[in-house]
């Protein structure tokens, strides 16, 4: 049990970010990944990759494991949304692993002897992830080869319990991090820089160039002489199609109705809680009155100051000037209301360290046990590590014999509250799920003045008249609406507007801020263009009514797609092409640049340390000029990304502050970004196909 909850209380977390990333460090962003992904496949698959189909069960079945070790590890009887999420993201990168990287990896010769596992564990070349796992660090946070050793014992001896399970997945993911570093390895010192390369950078870095320049940008104002013809735009698209590729994604416009309680819903809320705020203010017994009465039962905990500010600055003003008569009279926050009184004010540590002895023996036998421990306790106290090594039920293998460590509102056994409160190195014992323990308590932080308070609510909520007004206001919109027009024009009768959301991907989860959006989503990708949705509730908080103003499928964006891009761009380059040729009538009757200006009216700028290598660099096709030109020679003119220039190179500087040495941290930047990239081309290679938004 102890191993269990030592796992819960030191690896929650770790494990939530362990599964997400399941392939470590060398898996790339999975929102990045996305981008090399197919979106079709058969309607009873969640997926395909390298030809083999991942089927609705297959998945689920996998999804459920990593989640069942998610829970058992973290303690909890359910996973949040952000641990299923991360849980979600593990389970498709175990497929990626074993459908997709895996056998590319093996494909390059990589392999791991067993003598090499057998360092990675117990030699002299301990995997990271075991290093870096909280669960084998001793108490100066180092790894502690002992607390490794016993807990694979331990593993070993139970291999279906929680330890063992545990210990397999550490396995699984120490052994893939070790392939995907072999193969990041392989694939980094494959990229060769040659001594040509190496001088090539070095220049381009080294010679930099001071210019004097001006600029006439292009605006981008409308110009109605300016046009371009769709034979135009057909030929640009024809070009450039391979730019053009994309995930399947939905625009929409949405018209949102909040269910907000109504003014008559606020009054009723106000009116339950006047009625019963004096048997509040006089109740002897607080728990019970809140539990029949309030929207929300006793919380137990006891706050130090400034912690009940995240739930109400007035509530913590209150706790912590009041006195155990004082009752905080009705006040309205928000949609609720709330009187307040003391419950309990203590003096209480924040941390405690936990000893225990678990007894798990038949409630008699363990009660008999437990006296004759806490007796032989009481005459020898010095004795309580020696005894939990006979008697406790808890082996724990992490730390000495009956300890189980610091606890605190975030690391703690459920049932083991009192320690808190327990007098330093004397024994008592306590019952919770797990069994009868003996527990002591050797260290505390100081003691703080805490409170338990005792807050009445009562929230407004949306009233069954006030819901179906909402409802019937969202449902007009819908069924009067038969396409994306009358949609709009049904929203400004009403003086409501439709909101744009634009590029919604098929596993989005959210849109403009508003989560838990799934349902609208797939709603998005299943109605045709124009089409009008149904309401649909989001959270019992929300009513939306949507229509589909835009359809991207997946693959190469259409012609009509890119229609209005494209012409931008080549009105652009039209307008570039105009000043072009008007700079260039001009400079036919000028040698110098400080004439041209002067003549037609132009400023003279400058800029100094050009370099063609530089990363700093406003317009490329600019320095790319600047780079190749002679000095002292009036040059131009020359279009670049935001106009057209004239200039001259004024002076050329070969300097040496850019070393071979840069040369190669730079080379090795490239190659590490290649590396970041293989994961995308190996999903595109192996014809990945991701469903899941259809089913989850």
């Amino acid at each position: 049990m102890a191993v269990l909850e030592k796992i819960r209380v030191q690896m929650g977390i770790f494990i939530t970010v362990l599964i997400a990333i399941a392939l470590i460090s060398f898996i790339v962003d999975p929102g990045t990944l996305q981008s090399a992904m197919s979106m079709f496949s058969s309607k009873n698959d969640v997926g395909e990759m390298n030809g083999q189909t991942i089927t609705y069960m297959e998945y689920s079945k996998k999804l459920e494991t990593m989640g069942n070790l998610q829970q058992a590890l973290t303690g909890a009887s359910s996973l949040d949304e952000q641990s299923q999420e991360a849980v979600e993201q593990g389970t498709w990168q175990t497929f990626l692993k074993d459908l997709v990287y895996m056998p590319a990896i093996e494909k390059a010769g990589i392999r791991l002897g067993d003598e090499e596992l057998f360092d990675m564990v117990q030699g002299r070349d301990i995997s990271p992830v075991i290093i870096n796992d909280a669960l084998f660090r001793g108490e100066n946070g180092m790894f502690d080869r002992s607390r490794l050793t016993m807990f694979v014992q331990n593993a070993t001896a139970d291999p279906e319990g929680v330890a063992g399970v545990y210990w397999m997945f550490i396995q699984d993911n120490m052994q893939t991090d070790r392939m995907f570093a072999k193969y990041s390895s392989l694939l980094s010192k494959s990229n060769i820089i040659t001594p040509v390369e190496l001088r090539r950078d070095m220049e381009e870095n080294n010679i930099t160039s001071n210019v004097s320049f001006s600029l006439t940008p292009v605006s981008f104002s409308r110009d109605t002489t300016i046009s371009v013809t769709a034979q135009e735009i057909r030929k640009y698209y024809d070009e450039h199609k391979h730019l053009y590729k994309q995930v399947a994604t939905r625009d929409i416009e949405y018209v949102v109705f909040p269910i907000e309680p109504s003014e008559k819903d606020i009054e009723l809320a106000r009116e339950d809680i006047e009625k019963v705020y004096g048997d509040f203010a006089n109740t002897q017994n607080v728990r019970q009155f809140l539990a029949r009465n309030s929207d929300k039962p006793l919380d137990t905990y006891y706050y130090k100051k400034g912690e009940l500010v995240s739930i109400s600055a007035a509530l913590d003003s209150f706790a912590f000037a009041a006195t155990s008569r004082d009752v905080l009279p009705v006040y309205k926050d928000g949609n609720f209301f709330r009187a307040a009184r003391i419950a309990d004010i203590k003096q209480l540590p924040d941390s405690v360290y936990v000893h225990h002895i678990l007894l798990q023996q038949a409630a008699g036998e363990a009660s008999r046990i437990a006296d004759s421990l806490l007796n032989i306790l009481g005459r020898t106290p010095d004795r309580f590590e020696e005894l939990a090594e006979e008697f406790s039920a808890d082996k724990n293998p992490n730390f000495r014999p009956g300890v189980i460590g610091w606890f605190s509102r975030e690391a703690g056994i459920p049932g083991m509250e009192s320690v808190y409160e327990a007098q330093l190195n004397k024994p008592y014992r306590i019952e919770t799920q797990y069994g009868t323990h003996i527990v002591k308590v050797s260290e505390r932080t100081r003691l703080h003045r805490k409170v338990q308070l005792a807050v009445l609510v009562k929230e407004a909520v949306a009233g069954k008249e006030t819901y179906q007004t909402i409802y019937s206001r969202a449902n007009t919109l819908s069924t009067q609406s038969k396409n994306i027009e009358e949609f709009n024009r049904e929203a400004n009768q009403v003086n409501m507007f439709a909101v744009p959301a634009m590029g919604i991907a098929e596993n989005a989860k959210t849109i403009s801020g508003y989560e838990r959006m799934r349902e609208l989503v797939r709603w998005a990708f299943e109605a045709k263009l124009g089409e009008v949705s149904p309401v649909i509730s989001v959270d019992n908080n929300y009513f939306f009514v949507a229509a589909v103003s835009g359809i991207h499928e997946e693959g190469i964006a259409t012609l009509q797609e890119k229609q209005a891009e494209i012409e931008s761009l080549l009105i652009l380059e039209k307008k570039k092409d105009r000043i072009y040729d008007q700079i260039k009538q001009e400079l036919a009757g000028h040698t110098t640049l400080e004439a041209w200006a002067e003549a037609t009216g132009r400023t003279i700028s400058t800029q100094t340390g050009i370099a063609f290598g530089s990363s700093q660099q406003t317009d490329p096709k600019f320095v790319g000029a600047v780079s190749g030109a002679p000095e002292q020679v009036l040059l131009g003119p020359v279009k670049g990304e935001i106009g057209v220039y004239v200039f001259r190179v004024d002076e050329r500087l070969d300097g040496a502050f850019y070393t071979e040495n840069d040369a190669r941290q730079f080379a090795t930047y490239l190659s590490d970004i290649q590396v970041q990239m293989v994961p995308m081309v190996l999903q595109e290679s192996a014809k990945v196909e991701d469903n899941r938004a259809r089913f989850f």
